[in-house]
């Protein structure tokens, strides 16, 4: 009998029934060496969010997910709060990053769109090459559906910051899905890529250019939504440097002696000192921390405060009047609260029980709330 690999948890309280089965299947995993279980874990697809897996010799692509490289950045702006305290400004910032940042893709030729240096490819396959030219451009520095995000908010002291949250769009599951169906099925029922082989070598390289690709992206969206405020209320950035993170990916570490593969989807990086970003919902506190390296948790974090209800779930116990009460004080698009309910507050576990949960974890830089929150509705 396989002996358990050991797992480490840091939760506000015990995770439902699916969640912990889920994770004691992964306990039994081939090539597991470690687990750690962040405070906004929540079921996903074979492996849940908020997961940190190492494991010896093996790369796992659903230990990463499909959306590669999903990430935060924020900026520091030149101005406070109070610049967004009437309706009429915050409506027009809402409608110029409804113009400048589209859901999907850029409407217009594919060639319009070129792909920064570096972007150019080729990925490792004809399927995934072919996808990057007809997709990356036009999808590069749109925002995507889900909890994707561009949100003003406001610090202790009413300074105004930009966040921004997205990944790398159709390209990354499909890397994923290429990489895992040529993988061997492991003891437990997750597929894997010896380390040493050509195809971890492929996977890791395409995923390499995902991660590279969502940096841009959001770089982009930051570019768009700089230009918008400049245009509606003449804020422009601060001279701060930005923060940037992405919590979907694998990476070799040394821990405690010993070099892993350490795999993390919905987590983020937290070594001593390490800047990250960690997000609430659309109507709670989001924060800047410094990591703390707890060797523990694989020198990890959360990434956000984690679903609470499943899509599904928020649609049918979450109407449009209640989405509006929960927030109250935040400037959205209205016309968007039907197609938003899953994304509604109450849908999330409590951002603050979070970060209490991994205070060993992380330290906190900077608490903000939210001020303007633009997401893609439906």
């Amino acid at each position: 009998m396989k002996v358990l690999a050991p797992l480490h948890r840091w939760v506000a309280e015990p995770p439902p029934r699916e969640v912990a089965e889920a994770l004691e299947r992964l306990r039994r995993g081939e090539d597991v060496a470690r687990i750690a279980v962040m405070p906004d874990v929540h079921l996903a697809e074979d492996v849940c969010v908020g997961t940190v897996l190492a494991t010896h010799n093996t790369i796992v692509p659903a230990a990463v997910g499909g959306d590669i490289g999903c990430g935060m950045a924020v900026l520091g702006l030149d101005a406070s709060a109070d610049r967004l305290a009437g309706a009429s400004d915050a409506a027009a910032v809402l409608a110029g990053l409804q113009r400048s940042i589209p859901a999907l893709r850029h409407p217009g030729a594919v060639d319009e769109f070129r792909l920064p240096a570096g972007l150019e490819g080729p990925l490792s396959s004809p399927g995934l090459e072919s996808l990057r030219r007809r997709s990356a451009g036009a999808q590069l520095g749109t925002l995507g559906r889900g909890n994707h995000f561009v949100e003003l908010q406001a610090d202790e002291d009413e300074r105004l910051w930009l966040m921004v949250h997205s990944g790398s769009r159709g390209l990354g599951p499909a890397i994923r899905d290429h990489h895992e169906a040529a993988a061997n099925r492991l003891r437990g029922g997750l597929r894997g890529l010896a380390a040493d082989s050509p195809g971890a070598a492929a996977y890791l390289a395409d995923m390499q250019w995902a991660l590279a690709y969502a940096e841009a992206s959001r770089t982009r969206l930051m570019e768009r939504a700089c230009e918008v405020l400049a245009a509606c209320l003449g804020v422009q950035p601060g001279s701060d440097a930005k923060i940037s993170c992405h919590h979907n990916f694998v990476r070799r570490e040394q821990h405690a002696g010993q070099w892993l593969w350490v795999h993390r989807k919905g987590a983020i990086s937290a070594a001593a000192g390490e800047p990250g970003v960690i997000p609430g919902s659309m109507g709670a506190p989001s924060y800047h921390v410094l990591g703390r390296g707890c060797e523990a948790s694989l020198c990890s974090s959360s990434h956000g405060a984690g679903r609470c209800m499943a899509r599904g779930e928020a649609r049918r116990r979450i109407n449009a009047q209640e989405l509006l009460v929960q927030l109250r004080g935040v400037w959205f698009d209205h016309r968007a609260a039907e197609a938003l309910c899953d994304e509604a507050p109450a849908a999330y576990k409590d951002i603050g029980a979070v970060m209490r949960a991994q205070r060993e974890l992380t330290r906190v830089v900077r608490r903000l709330r939210p001020v303007l929150s633009f997401k893609a509705a439906g």
